[in-house]
């Protein structure tokens, strides 16, 4: 009789204990840009995080979910680094997650190694940037996926040469080298490249070694903000459009947050990208939707549905593991998980843990009064990242 009642209390006491360790929250440190140049970046990731939790409830899987947000500045990879640590050490976060910039991401990654914890990376799109670490996952897309088709895209029609301009950092030299391996392998002649300062730098020169080579086309790969804003306004003015010059550009440069500062120096222009405000499906018509409600003064771009996409893919992750954050059950049930996104289908590759998602080629037109990303060629469907191949 005294042993039955000893293994019902232990018994008890054991599923005491796992519902304890059920409703154990969900941390999430969020280390994004909330201040300096690439604020807007981290304040359309977190819109995106903030979304989601507002559209399917604060909770994964019994957890209630908590949201630990670090400002890294974007500008200083020590800092995201030192901000990962102490929310692994300080703020016993479960998953690291955000890291909009490539060199705070590739800094955090050795963290997320020693701290065996999940990283999930919501935009910084150097391909390598997986392999700095088992623990990461991305749900952006990587600049390869969206520069290596623009290649064959300008051969097959009728731009035979070409002038490359670049941001002179990591993602630059990256964006440079697969436009320039993909145009060339489709039978396209490079007549020209330059890498330009991130900061302030003076358009003009450039330009002017542009008119004077005379490409058919320019690929442009900068940073979304200022730097595409300058050197379009520069492009038009110098009359280089007037001359036949075009201009075509990795998506991020027309994003949706600085497409509008551009004007109709833009108007024309086709890029590569996975995901438009204008995307035609129903799960985009209920995100914008959603999101201008909720951020009336704000328009939805790229970032914003990396956050977005980010945190359903831990959700859906947790689904599968019965809500285990662990890093070793996390990262085996991360692989493969897929679903519809406001961007279209997409998946977590099972091997390179990035993410597969159709890229389109768009362009640039006016509507309803505003610049929008119009897509004209979603052939490429569940494209992986070529950087890995």
């Amino acid at each position: 009789m005294k042993l039955r009642h000893l293994l019902a209390a232990l018994t008890l006491g054991a599923m005491a204990g796992n519902t304890a360790m059920a409703a154990e929250p969900l941390r999430i440190g969020l280390v994004l840009p909330m201040s300096g140049v690439f604020s807007g970046y981290g304040k359309q990731i977190e819109h995106g995080v903030r979304l989601y939790l507002q559209e399917h409830g604060d909770s994964f899987e019994g957890r209630k979910v908590e949201i630990v947000l670090k400002d890294d500045t974007g500008a200083a990879p020590e800092i995201s680094r030192r901000l990962a640590q102490e929310l692994i050490v300080r703020d016993k976060v479960d998953i690291l997650a955000g890291f909009a910039m490539t060199p705070g991401a590739v800094s955090a990654a050795a963290v997320a190694t020693s701290g065996d914890k999940p990283m999930i990376v919501m935009n910084a799109g150097t391909s390598s940037l997986t392999t700095r670490s088992p623990n990461i996952v991305r749900t952006s897309a990587t600049v390869a996926q969206y520069t290596v088709p623009l290649g064959p895209w300008a051969v097959q029609n009728g731009m035979k040469k070409a002038f490359t301009l670049v941001a002179d950092f990591g993602p630059g030299y990256d964006a440079e080298g697969y436009f320039q391996k993909s145009y060339a392998a489709a039978g396209g002649e490079i007549v020209g490249e330059v890498r330009v300062p991130l900061q302030n730098p003076d358009f003009a020169p450039f330009l002017q070694r542009i008119k004077d080579v005379k490409p058919d086309v320019v690929f442009l790969f900068l940073p979304a903000g200022e730097l595409p804003i300058a050197f379009l306004k520069g492009f038009q003015q110098r009359g280089l459009a007037d001359e036949g010059i075009r201009v075509i550009a990795t998506g991020d440069l027309t994003d949706e947050d600085s497409i509008d500062a551009m004007g109709d120096a833009a108007l024309g222009l086709v890029t590569a990208h996975h995901y438009s405000e204008v995307h035609d499906s129903p799960e985009n018509k209920a995100y914008t939707q959603a999101y201008y409600k909720a951020y009336p003064n704000d328009r939805p771009n790229f970032m914003s549905v990396g956050g977005y996409d980010g945190m359903r893919v831990i959700h859906e992750t947790l689904k599968k593991t019965g809500g285990d954050a662990s890093t070793e059950k996390f990262m085996q049930a991360v692989r493969g998980v897929s679903f519809v996104s406001p961007r279209g289908p997409v998946a977590i590759d099972a091997e390179t843990r990035d993410i597969n998602q159709t890229i389109y080629i768009r362009k640039v037109e006016r509507r309803d009064g505003k610049l929008v990303n119009v897509e004209f060629d979603d052939s490429l469907k569940n494209y992986r990242d070529p950087g890995k191949e």
